[in-house]
């Protein structure tokens, strides 16, 4: 794997993770009901479920892409596609100001919440549907390692993923206590809305 191909990797998944989703939410709604350590739980959870995911991609992709390289052309497309929706999804989120960021009153009970981080990523289809069209964009079919490439990109979207969420977790009552919180989730929206919609491009433009 190519060295600029990591660092465009690691963009993309750092520019995916930094947008305020439900795992995110999730996040800040633990640190805010509980305590700080609460957040990290859910955080751990679902760096866990991440990793499930992580395996069974791999599993799925390097099935297909040994079978047909019709089918893994198709799947390459299709998650460009999947990625120009997101980042359009996040630039419009930022152009109307709707901040994704609010608190849930219905968790469960705090001793759970590492668990629940784990059902909720492990059983939520909409990241089986991203590991899926996502790690594909950044494999070198030629390069004769796919398995290797496959779990070494999701192992290191898993980490980074972790970490963002971490970072969620330890600015989460900051964050939502601040009068600009509406204001950095904007900031955030737009910078990794138009890193995604480049993404998107590149992929659909490139040989």
């Amino acid at each position: 794997m190519e060295f600029h191909t990591l660092i465009l990797f690691t963009v993309a998944c750092l520019s995916i993770n930094l947008i305020p989703g439900p795992d995110v939410i999730y996040i800040v709604s633990n640190t805010m009901k509980g305590k700080m350590a609460s957040g990290m739980k859910a955080a751990l959870g679902l760096g866990v479920g991440y990793f499930v995911h992580t395996i069974a991609a791999c599993l799925g992709l390097s099935a297909i892409i040994l079978s047909s390289a019709l089918a893994f052309a198709i799947i390459k497309w299709l998650g460009a596609a999947y990625l120009l929706y997101l980042g359009i999804m996040s630039l419009k989120s930022m152009w109307q100001g709707n901040s994704k960021l609010s608190i849930s009153n219905h968790l469960g009970s705090e001793n759970n919440v590492f668990k629940q981080g784990v059902v909720v990523s492990v059983l939520n289809p909409k990241v089986a549907l991203f590991f899926l069209s996502f790690l594909p964009q950044f494999i070198d079919v030629t390069a004769g390692t796919t398995n290797i490439q496959l779990l070494f990109l999701g192992l290191l979207f898993s980490v980074l993923a972790t970490l963002c969420n971490v970072i969620y977790a330890v600015a989460g009552n900051w964050l939502l206590s601040s009068p600009k919180a509406s204001r950095y989730t904007r900031v955030i929206e737009g910078v990794s809305g138009v890193l995604l919609v480049g993404l998107a491009g590149k992929i659909a433009l490139s040989k």
